[in-house]
């Protein structure tokens, strides 16, 4: 059977195009057929370097006889989650309702207008207690549908109204600097203290939480949790889940950061590029760029998805085998292929890090890469009219939608490319991007018309959620001089959230870093010369600032005439640095020993 899949430019759906299931992509078509057919939606969400989904793929969706019972009793719908982030945290949510075990792949069985009735995530292919069989739910599920109809439908709508109810959050004000080192050491008491990083197996960098113990306001107020990112971040570096090629893998099995799920990701990597970055651990920093511009980076100049956990040696489909090979003997082995989708907000993540991390650690090509990466997703991941598009494969952009993190990441990202590199017009493509952000982002049109409701959680992910992202960007304008209602609108995210990301400050760590961001004012250093390379330039790039920008007399007035309060007056004499806090400037200083590492 020829399905639906092979047209499509997620590499994840591509690869299911020669299953025996009759799949169709996630649109209209599906949902239109489900009520041609009147039989339930199967909808199955992953990606593609997700282990258990190649395995369930490989177990029931290319066997015939458990895809002839798909596609008799059900309309099946796969989908990418990286494609369409909305549609997974929509039925994400909608499955917590029904298991604990949540993850990918994500198995959910829909009414045929999409609303959740029952759900769980890998099953086998023969009974492995606790597990059922897949073909024994595909039975009982189409029987439960025949039989019990009102029921299913009853539940699914109990769902859908109990989600819908809990999107509503009621603001509260900003929190103290003490309750954010409050927060700071809850989760630090967590850490464990014999192998670093944090809770036991599996392990996880959890990126987001290491990010907010980095931020200056618990590295004043609650020194041992602060502390705790270079015990957790030095155990990954000199573990198992970082790769001889400096990369590091998505998580481990073990508690002692041993047995790696070797997938290994772009979302993971960027963060822990600017959490080595923060800590002084060069090396890893090294390790991570090269990983980043060496295997993921794609022709066009964008940064692939991720590289997949297996590849193929001897002649069988192997998990890690080739990463487990020191890397001397890994030539002349095929490697893991890397998902090449170029994600929107992803790849925001890594220009800022790239970006950052080149300037500060004196390497052009990194913030030269970064700004190729910039123009690359700009370009190309765009619709017609101008909206902003989630990915692109191959210079070709995806139909689904930029989300509000896509958004709020990329502006982010392009903030600090403007920093990096002195050329305003980053920060006005950003300042662009981050308008439409704040403004609104429609969810998922389908999901949208089918009066599903998207999922009310802001909790981070491998990455930060759409709230935090938005409101980290609004941060980051409003340091360079955007304006006061960039931060009011940090403000207010921080405000309608804080109760939730103080009570469960290990799932809020990017916005409790935001909260860190608000209530204490920055420091900002803008250093105006015709020497890049000079003595003052290198003095600003070693100082702990919110904002270092180096730029010439001619830049520092281009930002200033784009409406960077920050820069303006800067620009009329050059080799003068300038160290601010909150917009109140010290006296221009022209000896780099005038300005300090410290705060």
């Amino acid at each position: 059977m020829t399905n639906r899949l092979a047209d499509t430019l997620s590499p994840y759906l591509r690869a299911h195009a020669d299953n025996p299931v009759d799949w169709y992509p996630w649109g209209q078509e599906a949902f239109d057929e489900a009520q041609r057919r009147d039989v339930p939606m199967l909808i199955s969400i992953g990606y593609s370097t997700c282990h258990w989904c190649h395995v369930m793929a490989r177990e029931s969706f290319a066997d015939p006889e458990t895809a002839a019972l798909m596609n008799e009793g059900f309309v099946a719908v796969k989908v990418d989650r990286e494609e369409h982030p909305d549609v997974d945290g929509a039925y994400m949510a909608a499955a917590s309702a029904f298991t604990q075990n949540l993850g990918w792949p994500l198995t959910v069985f829909a009414t045929p207008r999409g609303r959740t009735f029952y759900a769980g995530t890998y099953w086998p292919p023969d009974v492995r207690p606790p597990l059922p069989a897949f073909r024994d739910v595909l039975a009982a599920v189409s029987e439960a549908w025949t039989v019990r109809r009102a029921q299913a439908e009853e539940s699914a709508d109990a769902v859908t109204e109990a989600l819908g109810r809990a999107a509503a959050s009621a603001a509260t004000d900003l929190p103290e600097a003490a309750a954010l080192a409050a927060a700071a050491e809850t989760i630090a008491a967590r850490e464990d203290r014999v192998f670093g990083g944090f809770g036991g197996a599996p392990k996880f960098p959890v990126a987001t939480t290491l990010r907010f113990l980095q931020s200056p306001l618990v590295r004043r107020e609650a020194q041992d949790a602060a502390a705790s990112v270079r015990r957790a971040l030095t155990a990954m570096s000199g573990s198992a889940l970082r790769d001889e090629d400096g990369g590091f893998f998505r998580y481990a099995t073990q508690r002692d950061w041993s047995v790696p799920h070797y997938e290994r990701m772009l979302t993971d990597n960027a963060q822990l590029l600017e959490i080595a970055l923060d800590e002084g651990q060069t090396t890893a920093a090294h390790g991570i760029a090269g990983f980043l511009l060496t295997t993921l980076r794609r022709p066009g100049g964008g940064l692939g998805a991720a590289q997949d956990s297996e590849s193929w040696i001897d002649g069988r489909r192997s998990e890690g085998g080739y990463y487990l090979r020191p890397v001397a003997e890994r030539t002349g082995l095929e490697p893991p292929a890397v998902d090449g989708k170029v994600i929107t907000g992803w790849n925001g993540l890594a220009i800022g890090a790239l970006a950052r991390a080149g300037t500060t650690l004196g390497e052009p090509e990194w913030v030269a890469a970064a700004a190729t990466a910039a123009d690359e997703v700009l370009r190309v991941n765009r619709a017609a009219d101008g909206r902003m598009l989630r990915a692109s494969l191959d210079g070709v952009a995806s139909a689904a939608t930029a989300t509000a993190a896509d958004l709020g990441l990329l502006a982010e990202g392009l903030f600090a490319l403007a920093a990096a590199s002195g050329d305003a017009a980053w920060a006005l493509r950003g300042r662009e991007l981050l308008d439409e952000a704040i403004a609104g982002v429609d969810g998922d049109p389908l999901l949208v018309a089918q009066g599903i409701a998207a999922s009310p959680d802001q909790t981070d992910g491998d990455l930060p959620s759409d709230v935090a992202a938005v409101a980290a960007a609004a941060l980051s304008a409003w340091r360079l001089g955007a304006g006061d209602r960039y931060r009011e609108a940090a403000v207010s995210s921080v405000r309608e959230y804080a109760a939730q990301a103080l009570a469960q400050p290990f799932a809020h760590g990017s916005l409790l870093r935001v909260a860190a961001g608000v209530v204490e004012p920055p420091r900002q250093i803008v250093v105006v010369t015709d020497d890049p390379g000079g003595a003052l330039a290198a003095a600003a790039r070693r100082a702990d600032a919110d904002v270092i920008a180096v730029v010439t007399p001619a830049q520092a007035h281009a930002f200033a005439d784009a409406g960077l309060e920050l820069f303006k007056g800067k620009g009329e004499v050059p080799e003068r640095a300038y160290d601010c806090r909150a917009f109140v400037c010290r006296l221009p200083a022209t000896d780099p020993a005038a300005l300090t590492a410290g705060r």
